[in-house]
């Protein structure tokens, strides 16, 4: 007899039972995703306006990705980085033209965190120097190494990561740095602080800043990435030259990369053994890519998520932080129960380390109708 998913899924109990007691989970059990929706396993579907953490970029298993992937599962599954792979090749061909022009090499892994940890390896190893500069709000992951980048004390006190010296500086400022910086790392988008959206002036300035002494500056596009923004990248909407950008979540339209994209400079110094990674660029995670890559360019999704933008800020009458389809809507008061009564009329969004700060980081091929849905169920909360 032939053995099918839910044949050993059967009835597994409650994910409290085995799993490390670590998240705070929504009373929703999700079993299916179709474009913009969710299914949980009462037959309701959802609105999915938070895109499981912005990753859902093209939307939940979309036809053309799961028909790549399975391609690839039949052929190989996996084989690491010690082979030459032709869907790897493809795959980091398609990340690199889709790049900023002057970044024109990656180094692939599995996470936002680790593609931040490369790249804060890449730019001490590159400068001979130590310090890093970061900002007060940031949010760079939970490894160790990102952790100490990571402003936020409710992170960071649980192991208080000790890697190297990271200097906080408020957001918005361009700091006065001196000559044992390293690099200046920033996210264009503070998406957990609140939205807090970078200026033209601010990352010019930063940029600078950073030539004056020989630091690089470091571009965390974790969220802004991959055409989020309405332009393929954060530096290009802002016309920022980045030494360094790293990317992840919507990568691959939600099988797990990392992404460190360098300029030629930063790449003809990396030497083999430099970095490494067992799973990075896998043939399924590079599938995931140039089927995700493919469906953002066939279907015109970064100038799609310049109409969600606009559609948004029509609908919505108070201050709206962010760009394309990472906005934040920004409240009087607490939006928690705001986003618990909307999840009651089926739809899904995030709340934000600032209380008042609602945030939007759907598929960018999000029907409009469930911008109307969400602008007409907030006029019913009001």
């Amino acid at each position: 007899m032939t053995v099918t998913l839910d044949d050993l899924i059967g009835a597994p109990g409650n994910e409290a039972d085995w799993q490390l007691a670590t998240y705070d989970k929504l009373p929703l059990h999700v079993v299916r995703g179709e474009g913009s929706r969710v299914q949980t396993g009462d037959g309701r579907w959802y609105w999915d306006l938070y895109g499981g953490h912005a990753v859902a970029l093209i939307g939940h298993s979309h036809p053309t990705w799961r028909r790549i992937v399975a391609e690839q599962a039949d052929r190989l599954v996996f084989y690491s980085n010690v082979v030459h792979c032709p869907v790897r090749t493809a795959a980091c061909k398609a990340i690199v033209e889709f790049a900023p022009k002057n970044l024109t090499r990656v180094f692939l892994s599995n996470s936002g965190a680790e593609a931040n940890e490369a790249a804060l390896k890449l730019a001490r190893h590159h400068t001979g120097k130590t310090e890093i500069v970061a900002f007060e709000g940031s949010f760079h992951g939970r490894t160790l190494g990102a952790l100490a980048v990571t402003h936020s004390e409710k992170y960071r006190r649980y192991a208080l990561p000790e890697y190297g010296h990271t200097r906080f500086v408020p957001w918005g400022e361009v700091p006065r740095l001196d000559e044992n910086v390293a690099a200046i790392l920033l996210e264009p988008v503070q998406s957990l602080a609140g939205m807090r959206t970078a200026t033209r002036e601010f990352l010019h300035g930063l940029r600078a800043e950073c030539d004056r002494v020989g630091a690089l500056l470091i571009l965390d596009e974790v969220q802004t990435a991959w055409g989020r923004l309405g332009t393929n990248f954060a530096a290009d909407f802002w016309d920022v030259r980045a030494d360094i950008v790293t990317g992840a979540k919507s990568a691959a339209g939600g099988f797990p990369v990392g992404v460190t994209l360098v300029d030629d400079a930063i790449a003809q110094a990396v030497k083999s053994g430099d970095q490494g990674t067992t799973f990075g660029a896998g043939p399924l995670a590079s599938a995931a890519i140039l089927a995700t890559q493919h469906v953002i360019r066939a279907e015109g999704l970064v100038a799609r998520a310049r109409e969600i933008e606009r559609r948004v800020r029509a609908a919505y009458p108070g201050e709206v932080r962010g760009h394309g389809a990472l906005l934040g809507l920004v409240f009087p008061d607490a939006v928690k129960p705001r986003v618990a009564a909307l999840r009651e009329r089926g739809l899904l969004v995030g709340g934000s380390d600032d209380p008042r700060v609602m945030r939007l980081m759907p598929p960018l091929n999000l029907p409009f109708e469930a911008i109307d849905e969400l602008a007409s169920a907030l006029r019913s909360l009001a």
